[in-house]
């Protein structure tokens, strides 16, 4: 599913026109996008939460070159999902 699709599907659910949807949505992705920039941590009732992982400092190998190099402590974005979310997941996606 795209973000198109998502814009389509709300669309359609709530009588509104799509470019209206489509700034919402993407207004929605700015937000999580620049809180999790700033910081901050976005939680979501029943949905899921965006949050920041810290890597630590590792070794890593530059295979070409054959030398070992530092990969320094990073920040990542990440998304866990609420257990209502994935209990949804698990009982209605069958196993391929």
């Amino acid at each position: 599913m795209t973000k198109a699709d998502i814009v389509s599907r709300i669309s359609e659910k709530l009588g509104m026109e799509k470019g209206d949807v489509q700034a919402t949505v993407e207004s929605f992705m700015e937000e999580v996008k620049s809180s999790l920039e700033n910081g901050d941590n976005v939680y979501l009732r029943g949905f899921g939460s965006f949050i920041i992982k810290t890597r630590a400092e590792k070794t890593g190998r530059n295979i070409s070159k054959n030398t070992t190099i530092k990969i320094p402590a990073h920040n990542i974005p990440a998304f866990k999902p609420a257990k209502v979310f994935v209990e949804g997941v698990k009982s209605n996606v069958q196993v391929k």
